[in-house]
């Protein structure tokens, strides 16, 4: 009887920052700023790629994916971010709330399973270079990269679709700037049991099961890079493999702690601060870090830059 008084909710309200204006005007140019930024960097490395014969090889291509990947995450929550805090509302729609979820998680998980593969890419050019063109080779390029997002399109119809079986009304206060899992199950008047385990196998799999491989991969990577005799080959070496390792290392670190804690104990403070980090930040980062630490992109960049001239 007391299901059919249940009154569904229609919109959620976003519990992100201060009201204070002075405070929305520094965080909506923060965001502006960072988007801006994430948009830009991300969509010239795409071009560079595609425009760069230079850079039509394995690394590279799954670059582009990650840069896609990047846009599709920062897109799915800064605008809505900065609407908000440029209108002074709060509120978010049920189905703009169940998009944010879907394509959130969707390139969270699907950068988490990219990582990997560009962990085993850097594997095979360093550790087997002889073979590099015949392990990775353009058919298997583009099955892992259908891999990567097929399996986390298929992860995210089934979380989402539990989502959808729920049941909310009320209270509707999502304690985030934006909706994700965690704080979404959390106003379900339903059980969440179900959705719980799914979660976790899906932190266990993205996560651990991913990140092992990784530095696994990078184990080897080191060992053989030592075993190089000059100093000139080891920097070489190491040089086209630091920048995957400083963004797996920030990435994993920001993940880590905002999808592999229990639902129980989601903390919405802390929560808040890492999920500026790998929603803005990192996107924003990724670019940079590609870019100035990666001759060939940098390179690339100058010819496109003078032929424009």
């Amino acid at each position: 009887m007391l299901l059919n008084n249940w009154t569904q909710v229609t919109e959620f309200i976003l519990q992100g920052f201060s009201d204070t204006f002075p405070l929305r005007i520094l965080l909506f140019s923060t965001f502006f700023s960072l988007y801006t930024a994430a948009l830009t960097g991300n969509t010239m490395i795409i071009v560079l790629v595609i425009r760069s014969s230079t850079l039509h090889t394995p690394m590279y291509f799954f670059l582009v994916n990650l840069s896609i990947l990047d846009i599709m995450c920062t897109t799915s929550v800064l605008p809505k971010v900065l609407e908000n805090l440029f209108s002074g509302k709060k509120t978010i729609s049920y189905g703009g709330c169940m998009a944010q979820v879907w394509f959130l998680s969707w390139s969270v998980c699907g950068e988490l399973l990219l990582f990997t593969v560009m962990a085993y890419d850097r594997y095979v050019a360093i550790c087997h270079p002889l073979h590099y063109s015949t392990m990775m080779s353009k058919k298997i390029c583009v099955l892992l990269a259908f891999g990567v997002w097929s399996i986390t399109g298929l992860n995210i119809s089934i979380n989402t679709g539990l989502i959808f079986r729920l049941s909310f009304c009320g209270p509707n206060v999502v304690d985030q700037f934006f909706c994700e899992i965690p704080p979404v199950l959390l106003l379900s008047c339903t059980s969440t049991y179900l959705n719980n385990i799914v979660t976790v196998f899906t932190d266990v799999f993205f996560s651990f099961l991913n990140f092992v491989p990784t530095i696994v991969s990078y184990g080897f990577i080191i060992s053989s890079i030592l075993k190089i005799q000059t100093r000139e080959g080891k920097k070489r070496a190491f040089s086209t493999c630091s920048s995957h390792l400083i963004v797996v290392t920030m990435y994993y670190c920001t993940v880590f702690y905002a999808y592999i804690s229990p639902i129980s104990s989601y903390s919405p403070e802390s929560g808040k601060l890492v999920a500026v980090l790998y929603t803005a930040v990192s996107p924003t980062l990724n670019p940079l870090i590609y870019t100035l630490r990666n001759k060939d992109v940098r390179e690339a960049l100058r010819k496109v830059l003078l032929f424009r001239k």
